[in-house]
């Protein structure tokens, strides 16, 4: 080889070693989101016994469990809009289910899939959308390369609604007899692993697990035998079912070599509804589409290997509204001033770094349904209390049965000022209609 042409191929590859190297330090991106999941229901967390969850407490030995872990939402829709934008879903009006089946999330509004996917990542949605049932607001026009799931709730055998992007992006109901979404959802996230692991992946894997209907193959009732509560007896089947694709896709990244390099969340969408499902809340007050401690208060964990503490819990209050920048610093990527998060980047604080509380304060708003957590204080409106104003210490008063409105006035009234500060910043208010939807509709507000 001539000098002058290896001295100009090593300059070349010099310019290209740190973005070569920064590509191959990308981690991979795997978000397990369990739907309607009470607090109290993984065996990890130490209430329920009755549902071994083997390969989610696998990610709690191996990682972090977030005793005060959060969504920013007590229900689905906007539980997902604040997941997918790292912002308070109130901000942009998506307060109710039924802006997903109106305007779905609005197309002002940047998801982590895209954000991701200008960083090199391949991107896929294997599971429940429920973020916009019309063309433009599908998962492959939102920023993910596949969608294989389906558009909002659906029963488990037989989906409607259901979309196989490298078939179509048109829906169709499935007609396979042997098809259960649970198993299904575990089949194409294997395989999709499978075939992109030559570049870092982002994998949403949004179950429908154990959202109702209650509908479960026999190979899993009959791990439930000594249950005799019919109900239960489905709902533990169906939590089988969702700990196995678990297994299955951890499995995978285990033999493709790349567990020490995926960050790994597991996380449910709000709390359970106990009277219809039975997904217990544990000690919490309250249930899904509540603002008492069971409806935002949520199971919520996360596994890196070699970078995270494993078989820890940490303490301090987060959010899902902090996976966005996490999971972008992570890759590689810097949020900008300019699309006002209201996540941040958790690693500092699981690893040390930071010794301060991730949030000072987190807000709710659901209607007419508020809540706000600054410090271990809470002052909650909520469905089943008093009407007024209820102040409580959640570090001594986890299930929120001791009022302190009156014993601490000047708390209640600082407390509700920040709240209110908070609530004029978003969008205005809409009020619920009986199915938990919107009735008036939301004015837009400027979003990135």
């Amino acid at each position: 080889m001539k000098p002058c042409l290896f001295l100009r191929l090593a300059f070349v590859f010099a310019l290209l070693t740190p973005f070569l190297s920064s590509n191959a330090a990308q981690p991979n991106i795997v978000i397990f989101y369990a739907d309607d999941l009470g607090w109290g229901e993984i065996s990890a967390q130490g209430f329920s016994k009755d549902i071994p969850t083997p390969h989610i407490d696998s990610l709690a030995q191996n990682g972090l469990r977030f005793t005060n872990g959060y969504v920013a939402a007590t229900y689905c829709s906007p539980s997902r809009a604040g997941l997918m934008t790292g912002r308070y879903p109130t901000r942009f009006g998506h307060e109710f289910n039924t802006v997903a089946n109106t305007v779905g999330l609005r197309s002002d509004q940047t998801t982590m899939a895209t954000r991701l996917k200008a960083l090199g990542y391949a991107t896929a949605a294997i599971g429940k959308w429920h973020l916009g049932n019309q063309p433009e607001n599908r998962p492959t026009k939102r920023g993910f390369d596949e969608f294989y799931g389906t558009l909002n709730n659906t029963p488990f055998f037989h989906p409607t609604n259901f979309i196989d992007s490298r078939i179509s992006n048109e829906v169709r109901e499935v007609t396979d007899d042997t098809f259960y979404t649970t198993n299904a959802y575990a089949d194409r996230a294997v395989d999709w692993l499978e075939k992109n692991q030559a570049k870092p992946c982002f994998l949403y894997l949004p179950f429908n697990a154990v959202h109702a209907p209650l509908q479960a193959p026999k190979k899993y009732l009959d791990r439930f035998p000594n249950i005799t509560d019919e109900k239960r007896k489905t709902f533990a089947a169906m939590m089988s079912a969702m700990d196995d694709a678990i297994g299955r896709v951890l499995t995978k990244i285990r033999a493709l070599g790349q567990e020490e390099n995926t960050l790994v969340f597991f996380i449910s969408d709000n709390g359970g509804p106990t009277a219809s499902t039975t997904s217990y809340n544990g000690p919490l007050r309250g249930f899904k589409m509540t603002t008492f401690e069971g409806g935002p208060r949520v199971p919520f964990i996360a596994q890196w290997k070699g970078k995270i503490p494993a078989g820890k819990t940490y303490d301090f209050p987060v959010m899902n509204l902090d996976v966005l920048p996490t999971a972008l610093i992570a890759a590689g990527g810097k949020p900008e001033a300019s699309w006002s998060l209201d996540g941040v980047d958790l690693m500092p604080y699981l690893t040390g770094k930071q010794t301060s509380r991730p949030h000072q304060t987190l807000y709710w708003r659901y209607g007419p349904q508020w809540a706000i957590r600054h410090g271990d204080l809470k002052l909650v409106v909520s469905k089943g209390g008093s009407g007024q104003p209820e102040l409580y210490d959640l570090a001594t008063d986890i299930g929120e049965s001791k009022d302190l409105a009156s014993a601490q006035p000047a708390k209640v009234k600082e407390l509700q000022a920040l709240w209110d500060k908070w609530s004029a910043e978003q969008a205005p208010a809409s009020t619920p209609d009986a199915g938990g939807g919107a009735t008036k509709k939301n004015k837009k507000k400027k979003g990135n």
